[in-house]
């Protein structure tokens, strides 16, 4: 069994900082390690290796000092290494990264290539699917268990999806990405270190890969950042200290009504606001595509959300909105799309397309992209969009910037797509070189419109069936509401480990049941069981940008609080008064929380109450 681990390495993320003068980021003294999801990909390959025999290959394209995240891994159980270092292939994306690797990799055996879900840095979650698409591999992403059947050449695994976890299977060989659980956490010791000296390390340049240099590097890159902007953290850093918890907790709801709790907030953009830009003159095409998501029949309010960006947009370009509708009985929510702003539809609605896969689906949007050539795709950036717009970009060798918290135009009608990275400390403009430009953006950063827009939209009906998928579900377990939920509440109250143990969460429930809110959790909290994965918000969870985040019994680890820059309101509950979390947070009470979030529940209440 011949298994091939992708990896790359990353700087320590909590170590990076930005000169605002220079408009650089600092990387002299940072340090590096491999890329944490990267480490569990690697991990579950080689623990398979121990099971059924065989060799684990790990594979990382960077400079020479990579060469040190590849001796991590022999350590960990690799046996042996390729790198891929040269000059040429300096300053790629995401595309030019797999266009390397896959260069790569069809030099090599394999059966099973794993990948992390993303990496630490940039987080995309992009390379693993374009490497899947340009190796002609299904894909199977965020898995978090894998068992492998080597007589019949198939895997089957367990993986995260928004809506909870579900059961695949696939004949090999297949493209695997790795979730947080996928193999425990292990760590080399020095007779590990000493035993990878004696095992081979391969360096490999460009042109041993293809007589084409312009495939790698900034050549073959189709987007190019084109700047960084520090996300500055405006916190109050208040500390309520009354002379009581009650007084203190009186201060914090006074405040918080003064906020726009329970009324109109006067934090954030307006849910409803859409902005007037003075038009954009662009060549080329001006119509905006919007992939519509559904989840459990109804769309994804990250589908309106799109919908009031791709109208602004649109309104500036002189262009009109479209949307791609795809699933079993969906024609219902036509009507929705035309009033947040789509003028035509492209349905697909019949029992084929109830779950098509991701590769039907790529193929589906590749067809219309070809089709109709509009000149902006946006797709949500959820565990459905990040699966399907990566292999639609490799396919068509686009540029995709993924995981947007804005967009705009520039002053020749360039999208500038507004990405995030090194944990949301910083944002990156970038623009494509392709058309059409496509980003993927997150959920809850962009306001809604009034869903009151007039007339119908022109239906496009899809006649055409899904193609077989290479990936079979067998089996779905929901994980509640979480991940809708998280998508668009105002209101979020953040379960640490100071709470003590599951028996606590109706506590912090009815309090977020006060206020309309929903819960979310740290890692640990999640690591032992207490709410599902998909509640988890942090570096290796998700993001939020809530109106108010109440966190409570949370440390405030770097590794949870990047989770929550874009929170209007952070407010802290803590006992312990040199906890971090007080640091980036507005409002602070050092109180025992089983005593606070009774009284703030009930003063809430109360407010609520008389509001109503």
């Amino acid at each position: 069994m011949q298994l091939l681990v992708c990896i790359k390495q990353v700087p320590v993320v909590a170590a990076m900082q930005f000169d605002p003068e220079t408009r650089t980021l600092k990387r002299e003294g940072v340090p590096t390690e491999v890329s944490a999801f990267d480490v569990r990909a690697l991990l579950k390959a080689v623990e398979l290796k121990r099971t059924h025999g065989g060799d684990v290959v790990v594979l990382t394209m960077g400079p020479p000092q990579a060469r040190t995240a590849l001796e991590y891994c022999l350590a960990l159980g690799a046996d042996r290494a390729v790198h891929l270092c040269d000059r040429a292939f300096a300053g790629a994306d995401t595309l030019a990264t797999a266009q390397s690797l896959a260069a790569a990799i069809k030099r090599l055996q394999f059966d099973l290539v794993l990948c992390g879900r993303n990496s630490t840095d940039a987080e995309t979650a992009q390379v693993g699917p374009e490497l899947a698409e340009l190796l002609d591999l299904p894909q199977i992403t965020g898995a978090r268990s894998l068992s492998l059947d080597p007589t019949e050449r198939r895997i089957t695994a367990e993986r995260e999806t928004d809506a909870g976890f579900e059961t695949v299977t696939a004949a090999l060989p297949v493209l695997v990405t790795a979730a947080e659980d996928l193999a425990p956490e292990r760590f080399p010791s020095k007779t590990d270190y000493a035993a990878a000296q004696a095992k081979p390390i391969e360096e490999i340049d460009a042109a041993a890969l293809s007589d084409q240099p312009d495939l790698f590097g900034a050549a073959g890159s189709p987007t190019q950042v084109t700047g960084w902007q520090a996300l500055e953290e405006k916190r109050q850093g208040r500390m309520l200290e009354a002379p009581s918890i009650e007084a203190a907790v009186d201060e914090l709801v006074s405040d918080l009504l003064g906020h726009g709790l329970f009324g109109t907030w006067s934090v954030g953009e307006p849910l409803t606001r859409r902005r007037q830009l003075p038009p954009v003159p662009r060549v080329g095409a001006k119509d905006v595509l919007v992939v519509a998501e559904v989840l459990r029949g109804s769309l994804r309010q990250v589908t309106l959300e799109l919908l009031c960006k791709a109208a602004e947009l649109a309104a500036q370009l002189g262009g009109s909105v479209w949307t791609l509708l795809a699933g079993d009985g969906v024609r219902s929510h036509v009507d929705t799309l035309a009033a947040h702003g789509g003028r035509r539809v492209f349905l697909a609605d019949s029992p084929g397309w109830r779950a098509p896969g991701t590769e039907a689906y790529a193929a589906m949007l590749t067809r219309v992209i070809e089709a109709y050539q509009p000149g902006i795709v946006l797709v949500p950036s959820t565990v459905f969009g990040r699966d399907v717009a990566p292999r639609v970009a490799a396919r068509l060798r686009l540029g995709l910037t993924g995981d947007c918290i804005d967009l705009s135009l520039d002053a020749e009608g360039h999208l500038l797509q507004h990405k995030p990275a090194f944990g949301g400390s910083i944002v990156a403009p970038i623009v494509s070189r392709t058309r059409p430009e496509m980003s993927t953006l997150r959920p809850g950063m962009l306001p809604v419109g009034t869903g009151t827009g007039p007339g119908r939209a022109e239906v496009v009906p899809l006649d055409d069936a899904p193609t077989a998928s290479r990936v079979r579900i067998v089996s779905q377990t929901a994980a509640g509401e979480a991940a809708a939920d998280l998508d668009h509440a105002a209101v979020v109250v953040g379960v640490g480990m100071g709470v003590g143990g599951p028996e606590n969460l109706p506590l912090l429930r009815e309090l977020a049941d006060v206020v309309g809110g929903a819960l979310c959790a740290t890692r640990d909290v999640t690591d032992k069981g207490w709410l599902p994965k998909q509640y988890q918000v942090g570096l290796t969870g998700r993001a939020i940008a809530p109106k108010l985040y109440i966190a409570v019994g949370i440390r405030g680890a770097f590794e949870h609080v990047v989770g929550v820059r874009r929170a209007g309101i952070v407010v802290a509950i803590n006992t312990k008064p040199r906890a971090p979390i007080f640091k980036a947070a507005d409002y602070g009470i050092v109180a025992d929380y089983a005593a606070c979030v009774p009284l703030l529940t009930a003063r809430l209440r109360q407010a609520k109450a008389q509001r109503s």
